[in-house]
């Protein structure tokens, strides 16, 4: 067919750019899928323990979240992963529960952006992306992150009859009469910080189900007992989805292993030494993220090592750090802080044992030519 003189490109004319697409896709990921199913109950236990609030700061992180992957991917032709789902879900999860939504999007926005997509997207990220925004808010919003610790709920239905615990008119009756006002009438304190610097000690018990609320007396005054961030409350929830993710090899158990040794290895040296500011093994178990980072965060594959054994160094050194922080740290975010500090020396983990072996094969070699 000839081409007509309206048809006939001028002699600058360039053709015109094909419109971009703008449809949202999602990589096809089986991995990412079995992670939602050992997060979800933690999120439901987090809205029955804080209120519907949770909800509403899980929706606000993943449409953040899914936004600027989504600006940042469909401009290479790729469509966004699950694993950025999973990203914000863990790092709502790692929040105090009445963080303000603003804040929480702030966070959730540099961790996808500076934590992965600037280095090229999914599978490139050098740090773990939810705990890159977290320790972005922590630093940013020091306040917000150390004083929006609540009391839970209890009882039936729990946080499932509210929006959120400052939402309430008064504090609930399993407080005393000195904290019978509103909920930030009076300061909180979570258990790692009531036994830590009160010496106050939580029961084992309270602390394993997460029913953590009550007032403790100081030289300073009244305090309210305070639970910790959404998703580290509930430690049966959090066995539970550890045991399915090493079943279903979704996670290395090498990783999760070695953090734990390395944390109750220490924590022990430290009791048995009569060190001050020392926790129980209970509390360093169950009052703080120990959990929490031993089932979902240690376990992220792109930045953790390739090699066996680096995978024993890393984890064993993220749990040295995480009760180093808690011990002596003016910063609460040991989490944060000690799988940071992982991720940066853990490429350098795999080189060195990469090299290690090597040298050794190159040694057994030169032996067996030797006469």
């Amino acid at each position: 067919m000839e081409q007509t003189a309206a048809d006939k490109p001028t002699g600058n004319a360039t053709p015109a750019a094909p419109p971009l697409r703008m449809k949202l896709r999602f990589m096809k990921q089986s991995m990412m899928v079995r992670m939602f199913v050992a997060i979800a109950p933690v999120a439901v236990a987090g809205i029955y323990f804080f209120g519907w609030r949770v909800l509403a700061l899980l929706a606000v992180c993943i449409v953040a979240g899914v936004a600027v992957e989504w600006i940042t991917t469909h401009r290479r032709g790729k469509p966004v992963s699950l694993a950025c789902l999973v990203t914000c879900g863990l790092y709502t999860l790692s929040l105090p529960p009445t963080m303000p939504l603003w804040m929480a999007v702030v966070g959730i926005v540099v961790g996808v952006l500076f934590g992965k997509e600037v280095f090229g997207g999914f599978g490139k990220n050098w740090a773990n992306p939810a705990i890159v925004g977290r320790a972005f808010v922590y630093v940013a919003f020091p306040v917000e992150m150390t004083g929006s610790f609540v009391p839970t709920f209890r009882g039936f239905p729990g946080g499932f009859a509210h929006w959120s615990f400052v939402s309430l008119q008064a504090v609930p009756t399993w407080l005393s009469s000195a904290a019978s006002e509103i909920a930030d009438a009076v300061t909180m304190a979570t258990p790692n910080v009531a036994a830590r610097d009160y010496g106050v000690a939580t029961p084992w018990e309270t602390l394993f189900f997460g029913n953590i609320g009550g007032t403790f007396e100081t030289d300073a005054g009244t305090r309210v007992l305070a639970a910790g961030s959404i998703g580290e409350v509930c430690a049966p929830l959090l066995i539970f989805a550890g045991i399915y993710l090493l079943w279903t090899r979704t996670a290395n158990w090498r990783l999760t292993v070695s953090m734990l040794i390395g944390v109750l290895g220490l924590n022990g040296i430290l009791l048995l030494a009569g060190a001050d500011r020392t926790v129980s093994m209970a509390h360093m178990l169950f009052a703080g993220s120990l959990l929490y980072g031993a089932v979902f965060i240690v376990t992220e594959p792109v930045s953790a090592p390739r090699r066996n054994a680096a995978r024993w160094m890393y984890g064993l050194f993220i749990g040295l750090m995480y009760v180093l922080i808690r011990w002596q740290g003016q910063f609460a975010a040991a989490l944060s802080f000690a799988i940071l500090l992982g991720n940066m020396v853990g490429p350098t983990m795999d080189i060195a044992v990469r090299a290690w072996k090597t040298r050794g094969k190159a040694a057994a070699a030169a032996k067996g030519d030797a006469p």
